[in-house]
C-alpha cells in the first residue's frame, strides 16, 4: 500500500473504533456523523482486506487482524500528538491540575500517603483523585479518563506503558501472645486460623470460601507446591481491618511486607517471617500512549518512583 495515497484520518477512526467497539458512540467521540463512520470503515475494511470488527451477540468484536494492528497504530498516533503538543512544561508549584490515579488497597495504604505529603510541599494546587480498582476500566485507563494505574498486572493490553515500582517479599503479621512467635515452623502455621486479604487485579471480586482455593493467589499457590493448605475464617478485600482483627483474635494474617510494615504504629502487634518461600511480587504503573508525552504525566510517574524508592531504602 502507498502511504501517499493513504488517509492518515482513516487511523484515527480506525484507533476510536477499537477503543469504542460501536459505530455510534466512535462517531460521537470524533463529533462526526454516524454515516460518515460507517463509510470510514468501510474504507478501513477495503484497504486492509480484512473486516476489522464483526457483528456478534456481545457486540462489535474485533478480528484478529484488527488485535494486531490496534497497538502498531495507536503508537503512532501517539507518536504523532507528541511531535504536535505544545512544548509546554509542566510547572508542579503553579498547576492545578488533578491526577487521578487508580490503585489496590494494598498501594494505597503503602504509597498514597507519602505522595499527598509531596505534593502539599511541591505541588500545593494539585488535586489528587485517588480511584479503586472497581471504579474504572482499563478501557477508562486506556482513553486517558485516568492517569495511571499501580497494581499487580497478570495481563495488560499491549498498547499500554508499564514501569515496575517496587518488588515486595511477604510477612505474617500476629498478636504478641501468638504461639508462633514461639515456636515459627510450618506444622504451626497450618494449626493456626488465618486471614485471607484479596489479591490485587482490576475487576470486582467474586465470593470465597474454602472449597475454591484456586482463587486466592500467591500464598495458597505456595502452601499448594507443599501439598499444604491453611484454614482461613476470615476472608476480607481491605487491609485496614486487619490489625483489628490480629489484635483481637490469634488469626494469621501473611501479607505483603509492606502492608505489613504499615501497622507499625499498632504495638500489640509482631511481624514475623513466613516458615515457608512465597515468591516475591512486583507492582507496576501502567498508563496510556495517549498520555506518554505529557510534561506533567512524566513528572507524576517520577515522582511517584522516586517515593517508592524512598520508601523501600527506610525498610
Amino acid at each position: 500500500m502507498n502511504i501517499e495515497n493513504f488517509d492518515l484520518n482513516l487511523l484515527v477512526c480506525f484507533d476510536t473504533l477499537m477503543r469504542e467497539r460501536n459505530v455510534s458512540r466512535a462517531a460521537e467521540h470524533l463529533n462526526i456523523s454516524q454515516p460518515a463512520m460507517s463509510n470510514s470503515l468501510k474504507r478501513l475494511r477495503g484497504l486492509l482486506d480484512d473486516p476489522l470488527l464483526v457483528r456478534t451477540t456481545r457486540g462489535m468484536e474485533p478480528t484478529e487482524r484488527a488485535l494486531e494492528l490496534e497497538p502498531l497504530i495507536r503508537q503512532s498516533l501517539s507518536f504523532a500528538e507528541a511531535a504536535l503538543s505544545p512544548t509546554d512544561q509542566f510547572d508542579p508549584k503553579t498547576s492545578e491540575r488533578v491526577f487521578r490515579i487508580q490503585v489496590s488497597d494494598y498501594v494505597e495504604g503503602t504509597l498514597i500517603a507519602s505522595l499527598v505529603q509531596y505534593l502539599q510541599e511541591h505541588a500545593p494546587h494539585v488535586t489528587l483523585d485517588v480511584l479503586t480498582l472497581s471504579d474504572a476500566s482499563f478501557q477508562d485507563l486506556e482513553k486517558g479518563k485516568v492517569d495511571l494505574a499501580i497494581n499487580r498486572f497478570d495481563d495488560i493490553p499491549q498498547s499500554f506503558y508499564k514501569r515496575s515500582v517496587w518488588k515486595d517479599s511477604f510477612s505474617c503479621v500476629v498478636n504478641a501472645q501468638h504461639a508462633l512467635l514461639a515456636n515459627n515452623t510450618l506444622e504451626k502455621y497450618l494449626e493456626s486460623d488465618h486471614i485471607w486479604v484479596s489479591k490485587t487485579g482490576i475487576g470486582v471480586a467474586t465470593g470465597m470460601s474454602q472449597e475454591n482455593s484456586h482463587k486466592r493467589g500467591w500464598i495458597d499457590d505456595a502452601l499448594t507446591e507443599l501439598n499444604c493448605e491453611r484454614k482461613i475464617r476470615v476472608f476480607t478485600r481491605h487491609y485496614q481491618i486487619v490489625p483489628l482483627l490480629v489484635n483481637r483474635t490469634d488469626l494469621i494474617a501473611t501479607l505483603p511486607t509492606r502492608a505489613a510494615r504499615s501497622y507499625s504504629s499498632y504495638s500489640d502487634l509482631v511481624i514475623v517471617e513466613p516458615p515457608f518461600t512465597i515468591k516475591p511480587i512486583e507492582i507496576n504503573m501502567v498508563w496510556s500512549p495517549l498520555l506518554h508525552h505529557s510534561s506533567a504525566h512524566q513528572w507524576i510517574r517520577r515522582t511517584l518512583v522516586e517515593l517508592a524508592k524512598n520508601d523501600t531504602s527506610e525498610e
